[in-house]
């Protein structure tokens, strides 16, 4: 599988990017619309989805990435594979996730992931992060009750900030002791987080459940 090249770092908050997604046709994206959805928030190449799809086909699963190339790209794998569970949209979250899931099927989304998320270590640009209040109050509106939430990051203070916004809203409880997870609970990882755990850095991980 070729690479396409492009930027590591997008501004969200761009003009380009503040275009709202249309809703996405469930019957026309997933052969089995109604089964239960694992949201991807950051797709990247989604080599990550491309692999849950292939492990748990039950499941249907939808990668967002901002950087429109990967997004061509990775459906071209998906289609290449003949995966009729997996899904990739080029979009800002931050400003069309409402859109996006207004005609999802009650009940679907019990599953999402934010891995690696670009950490934009300057203070001045806290607000181009993803986890964002806003965003976690519309992730609340959509999981199912005992929903799961998984959070990554090998920067600190970004994997902090992320379980701080979740723990903040009263939609969400953190699991486990409060200490970050020793384990990735998913049967994938991230080329990421491979990377980062042969270096011998620390991944920090932290599981959510919504309540209600």
């Amino acid at each position: 599988m070729a690479f396409v090249r492009v930027r590591q770092h997008v501004n969200p908050l761009a003009q380009k990017y503040q275009t709202l997604i249309d809703p996405l046709d469930w019957e026309k994206v997933y052969a089995k619309p109604k089964a239960p959805l694992h949201l991807d928030i950051g797709a990247a190449r989604g080599r990550f989805l491309l692999s849950m799809a292939k492990i748990e086909p039950d499941w249907n699963f939808l990668g967002l990435e901002i950087r429109e190339p990967l997004v061509v790209e990775a459906n071209k794998w998906r289609d290449e594979l003949g995966l009729t569970n997996l899904h990739y949209v080029f979009c800002n979250v931050n400003n069309s996730l409402r859109s996006l899931f207004s005609s999802l099927p009650k009940a679907s989304l019990q599953r999402v992931t934010i891995q690696f998320p670009d950490p934009w270590f300057k203070n001045r640009h806290a607000k181009r992060r993803v986890v964002q209040p806003e965003l976690v109050t519309e992730l609340a509106e959509f999981l199912i009750p005992g929903g799961i939430v998984f959070l990554q990051s090998d920067i600190e203070f970004v994997a902090l900030e992320m379980c701080d916004r979740f723990a903040n809203h009263p939609a969400f409880q953190r699991l486990g002791t409060g200490e970050w997870l020793a384990q990735n609970p998913l049967p994938v990882s991230t080329e990421r987080e491979i990377g980062t755990i042969n270096k011998g850095e620390p991944v920090y991980r932290a599981l959510f459940e919504t309540l209600r």
